[in-house]
């Protein structure tokens, strides 16, 4: 099992000691160092400055979002900081959701399967680099000849020559249609909630991916002795996302929630939050599933749990460790 750090997007300002965590992080073996972004910090430009400071990590973007920029400005931003990291980028994408898509970027939420396939075969024609990029999609259309257009456009290859001609593309995916399609079409599978103890929601849509594919899991590992108290703060993440994140009608976290057995208690948890009672929220997530999605409790018993992980298709556990000392002790746990 590889290991991970994430660090998500900042809130208000930069996280503390990012830089010098992530060093850290590189010296004891973690494979990979992640960011993302939702209407705050974009995920490339932290990635640009740890490419400065480290060696081997792989930096990857967990995720970038498909109505930030347009495919060929994504492609641009990931040939450059592959070339900045000496080819230690993983491009992960996703779509996230309508109230994001519409609200920030200002753009339609329509057809989000059709506009990831579309948006991946840009990528890659842009990375490849060998014909000149001439697309008619439904969403992207290279040159342009919709209406205002001036007919002046014409095919175009990236200027500078990628480092890497297959740069890693991973998508972050919930409903069962977009995974299937992740493993059709990326090289890696960016999971939100995975238990390794209900492997059948996902066992179908997964069975196609190839044999290099890699699927790293988002994940709070807390080593404490008060397993309870330890699970609130996942308790608090899945009361924001089942409540928060999303519409009444249109939330795919409480979907996922709901597929993997908890649908009554997802309901249940997004009404409170929506209803402003989220203390009470909070309370109503079971901790049966934060314990299934989570890494909680002594040493021997997060070592005991992890072999569930271990024996499915999760392929690198990632952790927000915000010290040194919770850096160090996870790493022991998780990487011997």
């Amino acid at each position: 099992m590889k290991l991970g750090l994430i660090w998500g997007y900042w809130s208000a300002q930069p996280p503390k000691d990012w830089v010098e965590l992530t060093q850290e992080a590189e010296k004891l073996g973690v494979d990979t160092v992640w960011t993302s972004e939702s209407w705050g910090s974009d995920a490339f430009s932290p990635l640009a400055h740890l490419a400065a400071v480290t060696d081997k990590i792989r930096l990857g973007t967990s995720v970038v979002q498909i109505a930030a920029r347009t495919p060929t400005a994504c492609a641009m931003h990931a040939v450059t900081l592959d070339h900045l990291s000496s080819g230690r980028l993983i491009l992960g994408i996703g779509v996230s959701g309508p109230q994001v898509v519409e609200g920030w970027y200002g753009q339609p939420f329509k057809r989000p399967l059709a506009r990831t396939r579309e948006y991946v075969e840009i990528l890659r024609t842009a990375f490849e680099r060998e014909d000149y990029l001439s697309y008619e999609g439904e969403f992207f259309q290279h040159p342009y000849r919709g209406p205002d257009s001036t007919d002046l456009g014409k095919p175009l290859k990236i200027m500078t020559h990628p480092l890497r001609t297959e740069i890693p593309i991973f998508i972050g995916a919930e409903g069962p249609k977009n995974v299937a399609q992740t493993c059709e079409i990326a090289d890696g599978w960016l999971p939100l909630y995975y238990s390794p103890y209900r492997q059948e929601v996902y066992s179908d849509v997964i069975s196609n991916r190839k044999e290099t594919f890699e699927i790293p899991l988002n994940m709070i590992v807390n080593v404490t002795d008060d397993i309870e108290s330890g699970l609130l703060p996942i308790k608090m993440s899945i009361a924001l996302y089942i409540g928060g994140m999303g519409a009444k009608g249109k939330n795919f976290h409480t979907e996922l929630m709901s597929r993997m057995g908890f649908e009554n208690e997802a309901k249940k948890i997004q009404n409170l939050f929506l209803e402003g009672k989220r203390e009470e929220a909070i309370a109503a997530v079971p901790s049966d599933f934060c314990d299934e999605i989570s890494l909680v409790g002594p040493a021997d018993r997060i070592r005991d749990r992890l072999q569930a992980f271990e024996d499915s298709p999760i392929t690198m556990l990632n952790i927000a460790a915000r010290t040194s000392h919770e850096l160090r002790e996870v790493s022991e746990i998780i990487l011997g």
